[in-house]
C-alpha cells in the first residue's frame, strides 16, 4: 500500500499531488464518504482522513471546531472504519489516517493497525509523536505495509536529514510554525527544507502543508516540492455549508489540484 502513495506522486505528468484533508464525520460520516468521491474526481490524488479528537494539539480553531462537531455527532474510531470500508468497494484512492497517538492507544495499537491493513489504508500520520519515539508505531506499520508518515518542521534544522533516512510514503513538510490554518502568506524557505529531505532520502516525495489557503499558494508550495496538502480551508467549508458542502467543496479542490497539477 506505501506504493499506491508512491504512485500517486508519479501518475501527473510534472509529479506532482495533490492532497486534501477533511474531519471524518463533519458534518456527517455520510458526507464524508461523499465528499472522498466528489474530492477524487474533482483531481485529488491522496486523500487524508482526520479522525476526531477532543485534544488536537496540532490544529488551529478551523480544525478543532470541526473535530468538535464529529465528536458531537458521537462519531466513533469504529464508525470510521465502517465508512472507510463502504468508501473501498467504490475506490482505490491512497487514503491517510491523521490522528493523535491517543486514539491509536485508546482503540489498541495493533488492533487499530490490523483494520488499517484489511482496509488497505495506506499511511497514518500522528502529529504528537516525535521522531526520536515513533518505533512504537513505525515498527508495526512496516509489518503491514502502511506507510508511518514523518513531519518536519521549519525548526528542525538538522534533523530533517536523518528524519528523511527511514521516512516512508512521503514527507509532510510543515510550511508555518504553530497550528494549521490559513496564512495570508508563507515565509519559510521550503526549498531549503525540500533540498535537506532529498538529501536524505533522494525517492522520497516532499509534500507541503500548514497554511496554504487558495490555488496560488498551493501551486507556489508545489513548484518547491512534490505536492501540497490542504486542510483548514477545506473544512471551513464544510463548517459553512454544512451538508451541502459537497460541491462547494468538489469545486475548490478542482482548483486547487489544477493548480497543483498545471505546473
Amino acid at each position: 500500500m506505501t506504493n499506491r502513495i508512491r504512485e500517486a506522486f508519479l501518475k501527473n505528468a510534472n509529479k506532482k499531488a495533490f492532497i486534501p484533508f477533511i474531519t471524518s464525520g463533519d458534518p456527517s460520516l455520510e458526507v464524508t464518504e461523499q465528499l472522498v468521491y466528489a474530492m477524487e474526481k474533482a483531481g485529488a490524488d491522496i486523500i487524508e482522513l482526520g479522525i476526531p479528537f477532543s485534544d488536537p494539539t496540532a490544529e488551529g480553531p478551523v480544525i478543532q471546531e470541526a473535530n468538535l462537531r464529529a465528536l458531537s455527532n458521537n462519531i466513533t474510531t469504529d464508525d470510521i472504519f465502517k465508512m472507510v470500508e463502504n468508501i473501498r468497494k467504490n475506490t482505490q484512492i491512497p487514503l491517510v489516517f491523521m490522528t493523535y497517538a491517543n486514539v491509536v492507544f485508546h482503540y489498541g495499537t495493533e488492533r487499530f493497525l490490523d483494520r488499517c491493513q484489511g482496509l488497505q489504508v495506506d499511511g497514518i500520520i500522528l502529529p504528537d509523536v516525535p521522531f526520536e519515539e515513533k518505533e512504537e508505531f513505525a515498527v508495526s506499520c512496516q509489518e503491514r505495509d502502511i506507510a508511518f508518515i514523518s513531519l518536519i518542521a521549519p525548526t528542525s534544522h538538522e534533523r530533517i536529514k536523518k528524519i528523511a533516512e527511514s521516512a516512508e510514503g512521503f514527507v509532510y513538510c510543515v510550511s508555518s510554525l504553530g497550528v494549521t490554518g490559513t496564512r495570508s502568506e508563507i515565509t519559510t524557505d521550503i526549498g531549503s527544507m525540500v533540498s535537506l529531505v532529498k538529501e536524505g532520502n533522494p525517492s522520497i516525495p516532499c509534500a507541503v502543508g500548514f497554511g496554504i489557503s487558495n490555488a496560488a499558494s498551493a501551486a507556489a508550495m508545489a513548484k518547491v516540492s512534490d505536492g501540497a496538502i490542504v486542510g483548514s480551508a477545506i473544512v471551513k467549508l464544510c463548517g459553512k455549508y454544512k451538508e451541502d458542502c459537497i460541491q462547494p467543496v468538489a469545486d475548490f479542490v478542482k482548483e486547487l489540484a489544477d493548480a497543483v497539477h498545471g505546473l
